[in-house]
């Protein structure tokens, strides 16, 4: 063999082990995209729409790729069931009570399912398991829940345009307020009077509860009143006398009224001699005239004491008089 052949068989065989490493790198890299050299576990949903959905797409589970679409088939009346190959390394994390959505992968990309962890509380999801299947929300239930909003906000701004055009006819309350500068002014004072009675009313808060601190300070007069049974007795007490002092200081006072009364009278001696001054001048007459009789019957008195014939008679009682008051010495 030349050098020519040789060299031919030579570059012959290093395409040769290209392609075949080029073949190993692709199968190994198609297996690792699809997990056909990773263990794993079935499961599978039950959806009403898979719209679109194909054997080979993505399941993702918390934004990584955890497996793909193993089939797509019917199994019943409007019913897609999903055949779906997960990692067993993801299969703790996943539980029976999770849900399969059907999302698209970017805006325009292709369809995966998209599982929901489901409850800490709930068994982790095993091999053969069908998790729950969230509805699809179809492009006819967007357009229909579009249109509906937009009559909403056709509806709203009608309304807010028939509103903007009272408002600046003058009509309602906020109308008027704007077109009437009077009103304006007066709502304006209203406010001003509202903030000053609000400062009154903060005011008076502060002080009532600078008198309620005081009313609860220990040891204090209301305090006393308040908690001190004794205190509270005596101080009963002590309205009682009072009472009784006010009740007999009225009877005094009528009693007072009723003798100045009777002697405002003349059907007693003391009102005769103070307001009749001829019955007092009688009355001073009456006295002089016993008091000069008294004088006459003491003079009588002492002429019988000397008369001869009774004079013996009041010796001896004299006599008996002094023999009387030795007898007690």
């Amino acid at each position: 063999m030349d050098s020519a052949e040789r060299r031919r068989s030579i570059i012959v065989g290093v395409f040769v082990l290209l392609g075949v490493a080029v073949f190993v790198i692709g199968i190994l890299t198609l297996g690792g995209q699809n997990k056909s050299f990773v263990k794993s576990i079935k499961i599978s949903s039950v959806f009403t729409d898979v719209a679109g959905l194909k054997k080979g797409n993505n399941v993702w589970f918390s934004g990584v790729k955890v497996g793909t679409i193993k089939a797509v088939r019917f199994t019943g009346n409007s019913q897609v069931d999903v055949d779906m190959s997960i990692d067993a390394a993801t299969q703790q994390y996943i539980h029976r009570n999770a849900v399969a959505h059907i999302s698209s992968d970017g805006l325009i990309g292709n369809k995966i399912i998209v599982i929901d962890g489901g409850s800490p509380q709930a068994p982790i999801v095993q091999d053969g398991d069908v998790l729950q299947a969230a509805k699809l929300l179809s492009t006819d239930d967007i357009m229909a829940t579009l249109q509906k909003n937009n009559e909403n906000l056709l509806a709203i701004t009608t309304d807010f345009k028939t509103l903007g055009h009272q408002i600046l006819a003058g009509k309602g309350t906020v109308g008027a307020l704007l077109a009437d500068s009077t009103m304006a002014m007066q709502l304006r004072a209203a406010m001003r009077n509202l903030q000053v009675t609000t400062a009154v009313a903060w005011q008076m808060a502060a002080q009532l509860n600078t008198f309620g601190q005081k009313m609860n300070t220990k040891g204090g007069l209301a305090d006393k009143l308040l908690t001190d049974t004794v205190a509270y007795a005596r101080i009963q007490q002590a309205i009682a006398k009072l009472n009784e002092s006010a009740n007999n200081a009225t009877i005094l006072t009528n009693n007072l009224n009723k003798a100045s009364n009777k002697l405002n009278t003349t059907d007693n001696i003391l009102g005769v001699l103070l307001n009749d001054p001829a019955g007092a001048k009688k009355v001073q007459a009456t006295i002089d005239q016993l008091q000069q009789s008294s004088v006459k019957l003491n003079d009588d008195l002492e002429a019988v004491q000397h008369n001869f014939l009774l004079r013996g008679f009041f010796k001896k009682r004299e006599k008996a008089k002094q023999d009387s008051l030795k007898a007690k010495i």
